[in-house]
């Protein structure tokens, strides 16, 4: 007697009866299943690197603190992007020491790297090169100049008020300009010179000085084209803290940081009667 009509159905495959010649086992569905689980991890952690790459561009220098606060992520979370970023050359690290606040390790900032900006498709400084080249061929060098000067005429207009309010004090007048020069994003810092660097021996006061230096240049590669730019904002700073000051490094010019050799002895040398 045929049996077949009882022989069970596989209701995914209908057609593969048990035992039946050629018939084919239904594919198992949880590797399948991994395989795009793994695809929306994937995706989800690019959006997320994503944010936190616009996070530093838009508000750098910047901690992971501040950036897990911020964009409502954990620390560990951030770090990790913030890592990886890193180890891609799109973001780099700025050691940043609060003005006045002494001696300490100085905090991690961050900041978008050039490799970064042109990641981003950030191709402002090109054109801006361009048009200086243009300005000099129709007007010269001077052309240029009167540009860079009144760019940073800006600058002095901003930080004139908070740099006055510390009063004739070079010392003081230096921090404050540290201060307003952070919230531009320049990562500054300030290192108070008491003490000789060979003999360790104090300083006489009329040789002590400050070295502010400067870990973050927004328009570097254009400063390196054009070093006038460096040089209108060292005129800045001598008009804002009243004594003459001397550029020793500049990142446009290969530097790992911009200095400025500031003398505060001025102080001492007004007391003497």
């Amino acid at each position: 007697m045929d049996t077949s009509t009882n022989r069970p159905v596989d209701s995914l495959n209908p057609g593969a009866q048990q035992g039946a010649p050629g018939s084919v086992a239904p594919a198992p569905r949880a590797s399948s299943s991994r395989a795009v689980s793994r695809g929306s991890l994937v995706e989800s952690e690019d959006r997320t690197r994503d944010k936190v790459r616009a996070a530093v561009l838009e508000h750098g220098p910047i901690s992971a603190a501040e950036l897990g606060k911020l964009l409502g992520y954990t620390p560990a979370a951030v770090r990790r992007h913030l890592d990886q970023l890193e180890r891609g050359g799109v973001i780099e690290v700025k050691r940043m020491v609060k003005a006045g606040a002494g001696a300490g390790r100085p905090a991690r900032r961050y900041v978008i790297s050039s490799q970064g900006q042109q990641h981003w498709g950030d191709d402002y400084l090109d054109i801006a090169s361009k048009a200086l080249h243009e300005l000099a061929a129709l007007g010269g060098e001077q052309a240029v100049e009167a540009f860079a000067e009144r760019r940073f005429a800006g600058m002095a207009e901003r930080y004139a008020d908070e740099v006055n309010a510390a009063g004739p004090d070079v010392e003081a007048r230096a921090m404050a300009l540290v201060e307003a020069l952070n919230r531009d994003g320049f990562v500054a810092n300030a290192n108070v010179l008491r003490i000789h660097p060979v003999s360790k021996k104090p300083l006489p006061p009329q040789l002590t000085a400050i070295q502010l230096c400067q870990g973050h240049c927004p328009i570097q590669n254009l400063a390196a084209e054009f070093p006038v730019f460096c040089d209108k904002e060292t005129e800045v700073f001598e008009r804002l803290l009243g004594v003459d000051v001397r550029r020793l490094s500049t990142l446009a010019n290969g530097g790992h940081v911009c200095t400025t050799h500031i003398p505060t002895g001025r102080n001492h040398q007004q007391e003497r009667p």
